[in-house]
């Protein structure tokens, strides 16, 4: 005779059509705690911190009262302040010439003998204002609507740093030497014709990739602008407060006679602000006035740090490599860089 129990309580049989389902039910629920949790960790941390600074409020106020702090707060205000308003017109103005201009416009522009294309696409760098972070975009869309490279390159190094944005900035950070003004157009235009005929010259095709179509295409105009804008903002403001920052801490943290005996040697100087204007990144509507806080260093050391600052640096080296691949970037970074401190030196030489 068969003897059946009870089956206790939680070992019943499993409903099959729905073996686990409790289980994934519940794995949500523990996923959105933990998300929760996630979301929750971010306040929690701000207001720690809010709560230790205003603890160590009486070390902070000590701290930035010291005269050393007070100097280098002044230089990083005075340079942040003087530089936005540029920054934020050359992003807006920047942003609208790649939304609502289209490359067919250059491309009919432009002549067809590669030799005169370079001199005035270097020139359209002038009438139509783009800061670094938009020009390689542009460069790599003309490319593909059929523009030469030579021209395409020469607009790319010409556009940041001769468009009137950038050039009124110049006069304002530089008052009292408007020559500097007419030496930095003169410089940053030679350079880049010379780096668009030298690739007219020697570039080969298999070094440059053909640039793929924009991440904003498909998009609203007015989205894309918008987005640029805000991605732009973001991005340059942070290489302006960083610029601040370093000049302000070469201005009041430095030694004195550490400035003095690199300003003092014509070589180190120029060699030295043409290597910050590499790692500083300073977008070009806002990197005179950090160029003018450096008061130890010749006028000439500064140019360079101009005309090089616009056409070679981190973050442009990496959206040249992004756009027209590795072997492009590391071939064309070098050469503009040698170009633009010679060229600058000789346009300081003669005019400052």
């Amino acid at each position: 005779m068969a003897i059946t129990e009870d089956a206790p309580p939680g070992a019943t049989e499993r409903d099959p059509a729905r073996p686990s389902g409790d289980r994934q039910g519940e794995r949500p629920d523990r996923e959105g705690r933990s998300q929760e949790g996630r979301r929750l960790s971010s306040p929690l941390i701000l207001t720690m911190t809010l709560l230790l600074a205003v603890l160590a409020q009486s070390s902070i106020r000590g701290v930035l009262g010291t005269p050393l702090m007070q100097s280098w707060m002044t230089v990083f205000v005075a340079v942040t302040v003087q530089a936005l308003p540029f920054l934020v017109l050359g992003v807006l103005l920047s942003a609208a010439i790649a939304v609502f201009v289209p490359p067919s416009f250059f491309a009919r522009a432009l002549p067809s003998r590669p030799a005169l294309a370079v001199p005035v696409a270097g020139l359209a760098g002038a009438v139509l204002p783009g800061c670094e972070c938009a020009s390689v975009p542009v460069a790599g869309a003309l490319v593909r609507r059929g523009v030469t490279p030579a021209a395409a390159l020469a607009f790319l190094l010409s556009a940041p740093a001769i468009n009137p944005i950038v050039l009124t900035a110049t006069a304002v950070a530089f008052p009292r030497s408007p020559e500097m003004v007419l030496a930095r157009f003169l410089a940053s235009l030679l350079v880049a014709c010379a780096m668009g005929w030298l690739w007219q010259r020697l570039g080969r095709t298999d070094w440059l990739r053909p640039p793929a179509h924009g991440a904003h295409e498909g998009a609203t105009k007015g989205e894309t602008f918008w987005n640029s804008v805000r991605h732009d903002i973001v991005h340059a403001g942070g290489f302006l407060v960083l610029g601040a920052m370093a000049a302000a801490t070469l201005k009041a943290a430095t030694p004195a006679t550490w400035l003095r005996t690199a300003a003092d040697n014509p070589l180190v100087s120029v060699l030295a602000l043409a290597v910050l204007a590499v790692l500083l990144s300073i977008c070009s509507e806002a990197d005179a006035f950090v160029a003018a806080s450096l008061t130890q260093f010749s006028m000439t050391a500064k140019l360079v740090f101009l005309v090089v600052g616009p056409m070679i640096d981190l973050k442009l080296f990496a959206m040249q490599a992004g756009t027209f691949g590795r072997a492009f970037a590391l071939r064309f970074a070098p050469a503009t860089f040698a170009l633009a401190v010679a060229g600058a030196v000789v346009t300081g030489t003669v005019l400052l």
